[in-house]
C-alpha cells in the first residue's frame, strides 16, 4: 500500500507542475500565484510520498494534497478533472488498501503455517 501511495503522489507532482503553465496562460492566474500554489501542492505530494512508509503523517499530507488539487480546479477548471482523478485513486487506496494488506498477511501466514 505504501508503494502505491508514494507512486500516486509522485505522478501527481508531475501533473501539478505541468498544470502551472496552463494556469498562467489559459486561466490568467498571476505567475507568482500559480507557481506558489502549484509548488505548494507539489511539495505536499513530495513530502507525502517521502513519509507514507512512516505511517499516518504521510497519508495526512497526501490527503491534504488531494484536497488542494481539487480546490485548484475552482481556479483552473482542468484541475477539477485531474485533481478529481488523483483524489479518486487516493481515496480508493485508503478504502481498500488496508483490506488488501490484511488478506495478503493472512495468505502469507497460511503458507508459513
Amino acid at each position: 500500500m505504501n508503494r502505491i501511495a508514494a507512486t500516486i503522489l509522485s505522478i501527481q507532482v508531475i501533473v501539478v507542475l505541468l498544470a502551472v503553465p496552463v494556469a498562467i496562460n489559459i486561466a490568467d492566474v498571476g505567475r507568482g500565484s500559480a507557481w506558489l500554489a502549484g509548488g505548494g501542492i507539489a511539495l505536499l505530494c513530495v513530502l507525502g510520498a517521502a513519509t507514507v512508509r512512516r505511517g499516518r503523517p504521510g497519508y495526512v499530507l497526501g490527503t491534504a494534497a488531494q484536497v488542494a488539487s481539487v480546490a485548484a480546479g475552482f481556479v483552473v477548471p482542468q484541475m477539477l478533472i485531474l485533481g478529481g482523478i488523483f483524489a479518486l485513486l487516493w481515496f480508493v487506496l485508503l478504502r481498500i488498501g488496508p483490506q488488501v494488506e490484511r488478506e495478503k498477511a493472512a495468505r502469507e501466514a497460511q503458507q508459513d503455517g
